[in-house]
């Protein structure tokens, strides 16, 4: 016995020295390593994903790119490195995302149960391992060692944020730093004349899309059947008509569901209950993502979601038919006056669609009242701003569009008086909001994908329907071909029938009527503009 004691003595021993020594040196030195290039930030960017989330995240980014890193919680080297991954991570993801839309981090944890058979499928043999694709090679995909030809890559200068930054700037042909930081929405201007920065409102439209209908759930916004039937209506809008084939497809959904969602205007908002707004989502479970692109300013509280709103309404207005033009206009006067909570905006966009006197019967008046609205709250904000120093320095409100962008669209121009060729205007906003941004989509997204990928993609996400009675349900119901055939069915039939209702009903053609509006000059004055309501 006392041979084994003096064993085991001395095994406590030797333990007690080699921890002394570790924590003296190795641990010193572990410690410089994860200190070093000033990897401090512990903010976390890199987007957690799992065995249910990982195809939807990677279907729906509008990142162009995508780094996967596989870790183990449990790994001391993954835990070192993880630091230098957010610091990477922090330019392209998350709010203050330096690069959105570039990059997409990512990171899947394979100690966790649920993730094992996913860990699996990407052969991971050691931690941490990163891999680098287009979000959608990622879906659905899989990864061998010795795999021929794929555009899923290992990425091997990893170690360091350094390291992993230079390789990615290798893939992009890019410069970015560790360094670089938000200055605003390098995306969209400084160049105004770029006709192709509008290829990325599709996705701030979305995010515009998913958050309004965020405002509403949260503030229990549809309290009666008045506010019930103008969501509804436009829902209608945006089944056919949504930019964004997801965003058309979750309206449908919602709009098939909703006399039992909201039954006489009484909606259930419990998230408990299996029957309520709460448990759809009208763009996609990654909505909002919480940054915006084309709308970004360079201030956290300028631009954003009231610029994807204004986006969102211009690209309804440009695909609506002729038949649909007073529909559509009471849908969005009504929409804002009930859901829009900036009280003073509100109040001010109601009394704009007051001031019009008879109905709508081209679509091409809805899209220049629309337009002309846009710059008569352009020209009242800027005054406010200006004295208030309170406007986006980098991105000030100006008449739209600029001469930089259609400069058939002037016809003269002295100081504030504009005189507007109105054909070339409605054929530029046509274009701009419509065929343009489908096709700019198009020409953007050819940089890291094939190029039928990059028709298909375009195909899915930026149809624009040419006839409004066509409505795309069938994907939202997901049961089966006939199935599809007839949730499409019931929806035409119902919106025609909300459709007869309310085109026939007199108190939407007395609350908001239309003229046909001569527009020549946009004088800011406030006797014109209480002439106007």
């Amino acid at each position: 016995m006392s041979l084994i004691h003096l064993f085991f003595v001395g095994l406590v021993s030797l333990e007690a020295a080699a921890a002394t020594s570790f924590s003296s040196g190795s641990r010193a030195i572990l410690r410089d390593i994860g200190s070093s290039n000033d990897v401090s930030d512990h903010k976390e960017n890199a987007v957690e994903l799992n065995a249910t989330n990982f195809d939807s995240v990677f279907q729906d980014t509008p990142a162009k790119f995508a780094v996967l890193e596989f870790f183990a919680h449990w790994c001391p080297a993954c835990r070192n490195y993880k630091p230098h991954y957010e610091k990477v991570a922090r330019l392209f993801n998350g709010p203050e995302a330096v690069h959105p839309g570039t990059v997409l981090m990512t990171r899947v944890d394979c100690a966790a149960k649920m993730n094992v058979k996913l860990c699996d499928k990407f052969s991971i043999k050691r931690y941490p391992m990163l891999f680098w694709a287009p979000p959608r090679k990622f879906v659905g995909a899989s990864w061998e060692p010795k795999q021929e030809k794929s555009e899923i890559l290992v990425v091997d200068e990893w170690r360091t944020a350094d390291l992993l930054l230079s390789w990615i700037n290798k893939q992009l042909g890019s410069s970015y730093g560790l360094d670089d930081q938000k200055v605003g929405n390098e995306h969209l201007l400084p160049n105004v004349s770029d006709h192709e920065q509008i290829s990325q409102a599709v996705f701030d439209i979305e995010e515009a899309t998913e958050e309004v209908f965020d405002i509403i759930l949260s503030l229990k916004a549809i309290k009666s059947s008045e506010t019930a039937a103008s969501f509804s209506r436009f829902l209608q809008l945006l089944v056919p008509h949504h930019p964004s084939r997801r965003c058309r497809k979750g309206s449908a959904e919602i709009l098939m569901n909703f006399d039992d969602l909201c039954p006489s205007g009484e909606c259930s908002y419990d998230s408990g209950v299996n029957n309520t707004l709460r448990n759809f989502h009208i763009c996609g479970k990654d909505l909002p993502r919480g940054y915006y692109t084309f709308c970004r300013g360079s201030k956290n509280e300028t631009r954003g979601f009231s610029c994807g709103l204004w986006i969102l309404m211009h690209s309804l207005s440009v695909r609506i038919e002729d038949g649909e033009s007073q529909f559509a206009f009471t849908a969005i006067c009504d929409f804002i006056n009930n859901f829009f909570m900036c009280d003073d905006c509100r109040r001010h966009f109601h009394d704009m669609c007051l001031s019009v006197k008879s109905p709508f019967k081209k679509a091409r008046d809805v899209v220049l009242w629309l337009w002309s609205t846009h710059n008569k709250v352009n020209e009242r904000l800027k005054k406010d701003e200006d004295s208030l120093g309170t406007g986006d320095p980098k991105f000030p409100k100006m008449i739209w569009p600029p001469k930089q962008l259609c400069s058939s669209c002037y016809l003269t121009s002295t100081g504030k008086n504009i005189d507007w060729d109105h054909d070339e205007v409605y054929r530029f906003l046509k274009e701009y909001y419509g065929e343009k941004l489908v096709s700019s989509y198009k020409k953007k997204s050819e940089g890291g994908v094939s190029k039928e990928e990059v028709v298909v993609a375009a195909a899915e996400e930026m149809t624009v329907p040419t006839n409004a009675l066509v409505v795309p349900v069938g994907a939202a119901l997901a049961i089966a071909l006939a199935s599809c055939a007839f949730g499409a069915l019931a929806c035409y039939w119902r919106i025609q029938q909300k459709n007869r209702k309310h085109h026939h009903n007199p108190h939407y053609l007395r609350r908001y009527s239309s003229n046909y509006l001569v527009m020549n000059t946009f004088s800011n004055n406030e006797s014109e503009r209480e002439k106007e309501r």
